[in-house]
């Protein structure tokens, strides 16, 4: 499995269905110059799967605050996606969902993102792309496990404040929290002034 981290995201044409039902064509490439979360997940009218895309969708004005953009991309057909958006919740579905959802019935967009299990699904692979096109941050979970929308955040302000100031995030850095000054003065200050020890 290739690790993508710091390496250019690759590019990808797939049919997706667009929020409101509306089925096109989509391009990574048409998001360039956007931080973009790509949301692998396994199957549509599964069982975490529902609570992952819903989860995203609640934050939605979160990711656009910080102008980020959202896709979510499985195995299953356009017309499965489009399905799924019209089924009710209390029936397995979704209700209409503010990012697009890609169909990879041919596989090919899991594969090149290292992720596809089994030949047949996607493992729940989260893949968070800078402005220049380049992966910063991934994380894949097994099939039973979800993910969190607050860490997903945390790492993107995270590259964010990286980008404007120069300094690097520390273990369980939030924002409004000091970075560290990339270089030994920066580790010692940090260390000395900031960092507090549960030994």
């Amino acid at each position: 499995m290739p690790v993508l981290v710091t390496k250019e995201a690759p590019d990808f044409t797939a049919d997706a269905v667009f929020p409101g039902g509306t089925m096109d064509s989509f391009s990574l490439s048409s998001w360039k110059g956007k931080y973009v979360i790509l949301l692998f997940y396994p199957m549509d009218f599964s069982y975490v799967c529902p609570s992952e895309i819903i989860a995203f969708n609640k934050r939605t004005e979160d990711f656009q605050k910080r102008h980020c953009k959202i896709a979510a991309i499985s195995t299953d057909t356009e017309f499965t996606h489009q399905a799924w958006i019209s089924a009710d919740l209390k029936n397995g579905g979704i209700g209409n969902v503010d990012f697009p959802l890609i169909s990879d019935k041919t596989k090919d967009i899991s594969r090149m993102y290292g992720i596809l299990y089994n030949h047949a699904v996607a493992l729940r692979g989260l893949f968070l792309i800078d402005k220049e096109g380049i992966v910063r941050y991934e994380v894949i979970n097994d099939i039973p496990f979800g993910r969190s929308v607050d860490e997903t955040l945390r790492m993107l302000d995270a590259i964010q404040f990286y980008e404007k100031h120069g300094n690097v995030c520390p273990a369980n850095w939030r924002p409004g929290n000091n970075g560290i000054e990339p270089s030994r003065d920066g580790v010692i200050d940090y260390m000395a002034n900031v960092m507090t020890f549960d030994l």
